[in-house]
């Protein structure tokens, strides 16, 4: 018996949608297939379906239950894909629509953090009319990213004017809008948060200077530390922060919390996931074990969350 200590046939018909059109397209196709193989294993009906225009017309023609969204970054996490589920009255997991919008859209998300005195580093919005050399001024070193992508896709680190004007350019290849962020130096860590329970700390240590898309996904030279070198208050502190990082924008479901800790020990928060990546180099999944819940488990848990969310019973 699993953790989620349910009959296989209770969740229906699952559908894991994966792919999509978004830059984070590969990564997707990993994460998806990996869920697929895990409820196969567990024994839940489950089918994949690599999404594209046709998505809603396919999930009504296979009259599915539930919806594992394994969809990274525009159309399965900006809340689009949510908002059409809802329609339908398919039940999904992760967040909902107004907090899977807002943890999309970096500047909002912050804006909110901010409002509410959550530690967020200082950020302005870049346009062709912006003044580089007074962004500098005001940010010091800073990290120029798209606003509406994940995976560190479009980043870019950058010190001088001569830096940040190319750093704009190659982001906003990958979206309209694109801010930069002021650069805290220093140590890298995540928390994975599923149905409330924030999960260990895990601190990032890259072979890169910072944790770029390469360093996430194709170099086995960044380390992980899983219990971190964090002593016990400072973990907590960074728990909690998370944690109502993660309720102050309205997730549920599971999630992670991205933050940097300064060279003075204070923790800033950089964005939340609320669709992070499954595959044999994601984060969830190592922070899941140092918990004590293998992986076929830890998909479970997702699924289940889907079962009494937000009033929706379809199939049951």
């Amino acid at each position: 018996m699993t953790d989620a200590m349910r009959a296989p046939r209770e969740y229906g018909k699952v559908a894991v949608v994966m792919g999509g059109r978004s830059a984070e397209r590969e990564i997707s196709l990993l994460s998806g297939n990996a869920v697929l193989t895990s409820l196969q294993r567990s024994g839940v009906n489950v089918i994949g379906i690599d999404a594209d225009t046709n998505l809603l017309q396919e999930l009504r023609a296979e009259k599915v239950d539930r919806v594992f969204i394994m969809l990274h970054g525009r159309d399965g996490e900006d809340g689009k894909l949510q908002g059409a589920l809802e329609w339908l009255g398919i039940p999904y997991t992760g967040s909902g629509v107004l907090a899977s919008a807002l943890a999309m859209d970096k500047v909002r998300c912050k804006l909110v953090w901010q409002r509410l005195g959550i530690n967020t580093p200082d950020f302005v919005r870049l346009t062709a009319e912006s003044d580089f050399a007074a962004v500098l001024q005001q940010l010091g070193a800073c990290f120029v990213k798209p606003v509406s992508e994940g995976s560190s896709i479009g980043i870019g680190g950058a010190e001088t004017v001569a830096q940040l004007e190319a750093a704009w350019h190659r982001a906003k290849g990958y979206d309209t809008q694109v801010m930069a962020e002021r650069w805290v130096k220093g140590g890298e860590y995540t928390v994975a948060i599923l149905d409330g329970e924030v999960l260990p700390v895990i601190e990032l240590q890259p072979a890169n200077e910072f944790y770029d898309y390469e360093a996430k996904y194709l170099s086995d030279k960044t380390q992980y530390l899983c219990p971190c070198d964090l002593d016990t208050a400072a973990a907590k502190t960074l728990q909690e922060m998370a944690l109502a990082s993660y309720e102050a924008i309205g997730c549920s479901g599971w999630g992670r919390v991205d933050a940097m800790r300064d060279a003075t020990g204070r923790f800033w928060l950089l964005e939340v996931n609320t669709a992070p990546g499954m595959t044999s180099h994601s984060l969830v999944p190592m922070a899941a074990q140092a918990a004590g819940i293998n992986f076929d488990n830890l998909v479970l848990r997702i699924l289940d969350s889907s079962l009494e969310q937000r009033g929706l019973q379809h199939g049951q």
